[in-house]
């Protein structure tokens, strides 16, 4: 195996968290967004260490001597690398915390610590102290009659050192839920304290029968991996409530990383690692909060006259279709297809539609395929509405979207109740796709709508996402979604359709005839051109053909923002490939397939990495676009972004990145992206929210299904 041109994967990943953490850094960005990064940063390493290390955690526990098929590392080689990796990180993470928390207190908040109180101050928290925290704190010995208790993950905890009568204990005091992580010292809320600072501070108090010799705060990290093709229930088990007891696990899996602060002595240090079965080399300390996600909290709460210039001024997704009075959204379609970027346009296009197909006497289906919504869905509430209307209303949904389980169970039983037919996918294969199928009876004849994207159905993430969303009526790409979704049903992976691609079946191996495609476009015309942007790139077989197009001189440029196990410009096999990566204000989520050029380009949209999950692991769908305006679109937006100046880095051969020298205009791709739908909302005069369908007519009640088709077969 050759490795020479690619890279581990999970040292990509976290170059690609740093990128994350530097946004902290970008004095273009506003101060509390820059603060929210450190959180967004932390965040991602908490959920990378429960899933990938974690996953490798396990593969060391069983003995698996594999090695990486990008690196030649085994799992082990692979945690060092990790654990060396992230010590950079969170030395890094702690020296820009502290040059944000000094602007913070120039500008907005003071999170002071115990020693900075005032004697007013000391006085007002250690009433609050008596009165509400104390009350409820659960507060507990370790010794040989207290056994060692289960410590929940990621959840912060107070640590002690104790002794009594010459013997050596240890306290531990967790962090309740109920209480506020921030309390304000004053009326104009400008100084705080952290819950676990409160908690430090007089922890001496709750131990008051013993000498504290050390305390410090401490949060472990478990393994979150849960394999659910384990151990998997008999056909007629309800599968809601197995993965309702799968999810019951992740608390008490084995921890993979220690956090704890200074303060912590080594004798403590050591009995904490003893016993929850780690070592020095994942254990962490860190000089900033553990847990920063308490910054989301201090929005309500920043000054008036500041809000402007510490955050981003707020958009509101813009619907920038012309519709035609008078005209459902249906009929929009019909006459021309449509493609929304979010988080510039407006989700409520999308929405709109299912609305009024829920009540449209001429819809008789709705097939559609979920894998995360919104806590409050607008999508849940209209196919409720059409399942009530007697619509065939029939939802693919993944119950196991990681950490979205327990929301999708619970909007899977809603849709049960309310007699849409649930089906939850496959033991070994995820369903990931994103595509939706309205067939409607017009004109005695059957016609579809189909929407394929590359995000979810979120209302939420809508809005911070970047995402495409194609809307057509074409009667290929219709035919092949309703033969999708009977495969799906009868449960065939292996479908072949000819519009439409699926993994786990026709998309990688339709991706590689398209790349041998343009290799012959070089050999005969000598502009081969391919065109990619993703969220990650770890299939070393798409890989492979990638560096064999590079090697033929095809001009392969590749917009990556986080995983990218492929090296560019190595001499002789990918120096005619460049890999940017943006990280901005909206995370880049969208992915397009771009082969050619000009009259000859083949474009298409996807739900799908070029990761080995997706090729071959998932149920994904990719959506060609063949409306001429969709595809300059689509290429306007992978155009604007290659010539991003300000958020793109460029990958250098070594796996590490540079920002783009600034010659010229200074280019913001989101930005642009920005005053584009601000500039076509105001020129076509668009309303902000559509509200009802245009169209008003006295509906008569719904037919079933059944005797719509009767009727149609008797015409």
């Amino acid at each position: 195996m050759d490795y020479t041109y690619t890279q581990n994967r999970e040292i990509s990943w976290l170059r690609f968290n740093e990128r994350v953490l530097e946004e902290a850094l970008d004095e273009t960005v506003p101060l509390f967004e820059r603060a929210k990064f450190i959180s967004i940063f932390m965040t991602n390493l908490d959920e990378f260490f429960m899933i990938r290390v974690g996953s490798l955690s396990d593969l060391l526990l069983v003995g698996d001597k594999g090695v990486d098929s990008k690196s030649g590392l085994t799992a082990k080689d692979q945690l060092q690398a990790i654990h060396k990796a992230v010590r950079k990180l969170i030395a890094k993470k702690d020296r820009v915390y502290e040059e944000i928390e000094a602007q913070f207190r120039l500008n907005l908040f003071q999170n002071v610590t115990p020693h900075e109180l005032t004697g007013e101050e000391n006085k007002k928290l250690a009433s609050y102290f008596q009165n509400f925290v104390r009350p409820v704190l659960s507060p507990q010995i370790i010794g040989s009659h207290h056994p060692f208790p289960h410590l929940e993950n990621l959840k912060i905890h107070i640590v002690l050192g104790i002794e009594k009568n010459e013997t050596r204990l240890h306290g531990i005091i967790p962090l309740p839920k109920s209480l506020p992580r921030v309390y304000f010292l004053n009326e104009k809320k400008n100084r705080y304290i952290l819950m676990e600072q409160i908690i430090l501070h007089f922890a001496d108090q709750i131990f008051s029968h013993y000498t504290v010799t050390d305390k410090s705060i401490m949060s472990i990290t478990r393994n979150a991996d849960i394999n659910t093709s384990d151990s998997l229930p008999d056909e007629d088990y309800d599968y809601r409530n197995y993965m309702k007891k799968i999810l019951k696990k992740r608390d008490r899996l084995a921890p993979v990383r220690l956090e704890y602060t200074s303060t912590m002595g080594s004798e403590t240090l050591s009995f904490f690692q003893k016993k929850l079965g780690l070592t020095q080399e994942n254990s962490f300390i860190t000089n900033s909060p553990i847990d920063m996600r308490y910054i989301f909290s201090l929005e309500n709460d920043l000054p008036v006259h500041a809000v402007r210039k510490v955050k981003y001024l707020t958009h509101t997704p813009y619907n920038l279709e012309q519709i035609p009075p008078h005209t459902s959204i249906a009929d929009a379609i019909r006459e021309k297809d449509r493609l929304l970027y979010y988080p510039y346009e407006n989700i409520d296009f999308f929405l709109q539609l299912i609305k009024e197909a829920a009540t449209d006497p001429e819809v008789i289906s709705i097939h559609i395929t979920i894998y995360r919504l919104a806590r409050h869905s607008k999508l849940i509430e209209s196919l409720v509405k059409a399942a009530e209307n007697r619509k065939d209303v029939i939802v693919l949904m993944e119950l196991r979207a990681r950490f979205d389980e327990e929301n999708n169970i619970n909007w899977s039983e809603t849709l049960i109740e309310a007699g849409v037919k649930v089906f939850y996918g496959f033991d070994d294969y995820k369903a990931h796709s994103k595509v939706c199928l309205i067939t409607y009876i017009r004109n005695n004849k059957l016609q579809m709508i189909t929407q394929v994207g590359t995000g979810n159905y979120n209302e939420s993430t809508s809005k911070q996402y970047t995402d495409l969303s194609l809307l057509t009526a074409d009667t290929g790409i219709g035919s092949d979604a309703a033969k999708f979704f009977q495969d799906m049903l009868i449960g065939n992976l292996d479908g072949v359709y000819e519009h439409l691609l699926a993994s786990p079946y026709t998309l990688k191996s339709t991706m590689l005839t398209l790349i041998d495609e343009q290799i012959e476009v070089q050999r005969e015309h000598g502009n081969g051109l391919i065109r990619l942007k993703l969220n990650s790139l770890t299939d070393r077989e798409i890989i492979d053909r990638l560096k064999e197009a590079s090697q033929a001189g095809v001009k392969v440029q590749m917009m990556i923002r986080g995983i990218c196990c492929l090296l560019p410009g190595i001499e002789g096999k990918t120096e005619n490939i460049e890999i940017r990566s943006i990280v901005g204000r909206f995370l880049e989520h969208a992915r397009i397939y771009a082969f050619g050029e000009d009259d000859n380009v083949k474009i298409y949209l996807s739900s799908a990495d070029f990761m080995t999950r997706n090729t071959e692991k998932r149920v994904e769908i990719a959506a060609p676009i063949y409306d001429e305006d969709a595809k300059a679109k689509t290429l306007a937006i992978f155009g604007r972004q290659w010539q991003d100046n300000t958020k793109a880095r460029v990958m250098l051969p070594d796996g590490s990145y540079q920002a783009r020298e600034q010659g010229g205009m200074i280019i913001n791709a989101q930005d642009w992206e920005l005053k584009l739908a601000k500039d076509a909302a105001q020129e076509n005069k668009v309303e902000q929210k559509r509200t009802t369908p245009r169209v008003h007519h006295e509906k008569p009640k719904p037919l079933t299904l059944w005797e719509r088709i009767l009727a149609l077969f008797k015409r």
